[in-house]
């Protein structure tokens, strides 16, 4: 009889490099290879461990001396619009909301660039060409859903969405930086809260919640927020204190205690 041999994902670790969140810090990422047909298997375990994807690779931040990259996802069941979300949602009603394939256009480079070049000038993501950037959309093994917003005749916001097996996680998202009005950006997430409602889902994935960043610190704002720490997801309370001061990584003593990757049952 013939048996397959058992395969595991491998683990690496980055070089250390300037953190792009908190000053005078040094990241490092834990990442493995996200190729072949277990590729949804493991990206539905590896989320609910705080795992992020970026094309086919997923990670999360393996740092000697910090834990202040927190995975943040919004429980649907326990989250109600307040009344500046349900303002925010109203101004957009007229937003047309098309769920496709992953397939990259030249329309979206053209709004991603001016995207990233107000609101990250300096980030790794604003020298992407639009090679690079066909691939950031396309090259997937998951489950991927690309999410355009748009009025008639253009397209205004964008997001890259993967379905996974307790939610939908927020890949990477994108607007019109000239419609500030229409806080676009938060819109997405609530639609994207209407959105996993309609589908059944009981989480939005969020990304990282990084205390004392203040690219990041917006994703605090939604009540209730679950955040991944010491193994396990729990949720956050506001103007609750994880980190001793503004700008500061968790201390020695508060921070995360090593966890276990637990791998899926299957052939991986």
């Amino acid at each position: 009889m013939r048996h397959s041999v058992p395969r595991s994902p491998q683990f690496y670790v980055t070089a250390p490099q300037e953190c792009p969140y908190l000053h005078n810090r040094v990241e490092r990422k834990l990442f493995t290879a996200l190729n072949g047909s277990d590729s949804q298997i493991l990206n539905n375990a590896l989320s609910k461990q705080g795992f992020r994807r970026s094309q086919n690779v997923l990670y999360r931040p393996s740092c000697a001396d910090c834990s202040a990259c927190l995975s943040a996802r919004i429980p649907i069941n326990s989250f109600s619009f307040t009344k500046s979300e349900k303002r925010v949602l109203k101004r957009n009603r007229l937003l047309n909301r098309e769920i496709k394939a992953p397939s990259a256009s030249e329309e979206q480079f053209n709004l991603f660039k001016k995207y990233v070049d107000f609101r990250h000038d300096r980030g790794g993501m604003s020298g992407m060409n639009e090679a690079e950037f066909t691939s950031m959309i396309e090259e997937t093994s998951v489950n991927t859903i690309l999410c355009e917003y748009s009025i008639p005749g253009k397209v205004i916001a964008t997001s890259l969405t993967d379905v996974i097996e307790d939610g939908l996680s927020m890949v990477y998202s994108f607007y019109e930086p000239d419609l500030a009005e229409l806080s676009l950006g938060k819109y997405m997430i609530l639609d994207h809260v209407k959105l996993a409602k309609e589908m059944n889902l009981p989480y939005l994935y969020l990304g990282y919640w990084v205390k004392g960043s203040k690219k990041m610190d917006y994703k605090s704002q939604y009540e209730p927020l679950e955040v991944f720490t010491n193994g396990h997801w729990s949720i956050l309370k506001k103007n609750e204190t994880i980190t001793k001061e503004i700008g500061d990584c968790i201390s020695s003593t508060e921070q995360q205690a090593p966890t276990t990757i637990y791998l899926p049952d299957s052939d991986i």
